[in-house]
C-alpha cells in the first residue's frame, strides 16, 4: 500500500491565510512587517529563491525591501549595510541569502544581524533558545518540517526519529524540535558506520543531506513518516529529494514529495518568523 503523501503545498497555503489575518491585524495598528533581503552576485538559484521569497510576501502584504548587490561589494560595505539594516525601524526581518561570493565571511555577515531581526533563526541568539527551549526564532526549514508532521497528527512523542545530516541549518535544529516534542533522537552523517540499519530503526525518517536519492527504498521501515528535505538537480534537470521517492512510498506511511514538500513550508516559515518579528516588536504574541 502506497504512503499517504504529505502535501507541502497544501501545509504552507493554509499557514499564509492564518498569517494573512495577522497582518491585517498589524496593519490596522499601523505596524506593516518588513523582510529586508540582501542578495551579493548573480547565482542563479539564489535569484530565483529571492524572487520567490519576494513574491511571497507581495501576495501577504509584507513590504519586501530587496538589495541586490554586486560581486565586488567588500566585506566592509556588506557589514555596513546589515547595520544600517538592524537600525532600519521599517525592517522586521533580514535575510542575507546564501551562498556568499567567494571572499566575503558569511559566518561574520549573519553574526552581525540584530538577534530580533534574525529570522532565518541562524545566529547564535536564535540556535542558543532553541537549545535551551526558549521562545525565538526557529530556522525555516525544520520549522516547517514539524508543521508538516503536526499538520498530518503525527506526533513525535516517544517514537524513534532519525536525522540523516548534520548542518547548523537543517540537521541539528530538527534534531532539537524533534527532542522538544519528545521524540527520541538519532543524527546521522558521513561518519556513521551503518546508515541502512540506523534509519531502519526510524519511526520518523528526515533526510538532509543533498545526495539525490541516498536513502533508498529498503532504508526505510514499514510504515514510517519520511520528511525529505533535499533539493538536487540530476544531469537530466530534474528536481528529486534525498529520498528514492517511488521505491520509499511503497513502504513509507506519509512521505513528502519533492518538489513540493518542504521547499513551500521554508517560505511560508520564513514570513511566519518575519510576523512574529512585528508583533514581538509591538510587545503582541504569535500564537500558532
Amino acid at each position: 500500500m502506497s504512503a499517504v503523501i504529505i502535501d507541502g503545498k497544501k501545509v504552507a497555503a493554509e499557514m499564509r491565510e492564518k498569517l494573512a489575518k495577522e497582518i491585517e491585524g498589524l496593519k490596522a495598528k499601523g505596524i506593516t512587517p518588513g523582510l529586508a533581503v540582501v542578495l551579493v552576485g548573480e547565482n542563479p538559484a539564489s535569484k530565483k529563491y529571492v524572487a520567490s521569497k519576494e513574491k511571497t510576501c507581495g501576495e501577504l502584504g509584507i513590504k519586501s525591501l530587496g538589495y541586490k548587490m554586486p560581486e565586488t561589494i567588500s566585506q566592509a560595505e556588506l557589514i555596513k549595510l546589515i547595520d544600517d539594516l538592524n537600525a532600519n525601524p521599517e525592517v522586521h526581518g533580514i535575510l542575507v541569502q546564501l551562498p556568499l561570493p567567494k571572499g566575503l565571511d558569511s559566518k561574520a555577515v549573519m553574526n552581525r544581524i540584530s538577534p530580533a531581526k534574525d529570522v532565518d533563526g541562524f545566529g547564535p541568539d536564535a540556535l542558543g533558545k532553541l537549545v535551551l527551549d526558549e521562545p525565538g526564532f526557529v530556522p525555516c526549514t525544520p520549522h516547517g518540517a514539524m508543521k508538516m508532521l503536526e499538520s498530518y497528527g503525527i506526533d513525535p512523542a516517544g517514537k524513534h526519529a532519525v536525522v540523516v545530516g548534520r548542518s547548523i541549518i537543517v540537521g541539528k535544529p530538527l534534531a532539537m524540535l524533534l527532542l522538544r516534542k519528545n521524540a527520541t533522537v538519532t543524527i546521522c552523517h558521513s561518519r556513521t558506520r551503518d546508515l541502512k540499519a540506523e534509519c531502519l530503526r526510524a519511526d520518523i525518517l528526515c533526510a538532509a543531506v543533498g545526495k539525490a536519492r541516498m536513502i533508498t527504498g529498503d532504508m526505510v521501515k514499514e510504515g514510517a513518516a519520511v520528511i525529505d528535505i533535499g533539493i538536487n538537480v540530476t544531469p537530466e534537470g530534474k528536481i528529486v529529494g534525498d529520498v528514492d521517492f517511488d521505491a520509499a512510498k511503497e513502504r513509507a506511511g506519509h512521505i513528502t514529495p519533492v518538489p513540493g514538500g518542504a521547499g513551500p513550508m521554508t517560505i511560508a516559515m520564513l514570513m511566519y518568523n518575519t510576523v512574529l518579528s512585528a508583533k514581538m516588536s509591538a510587545g503582541l504574541a504569535l500564537d500558532f
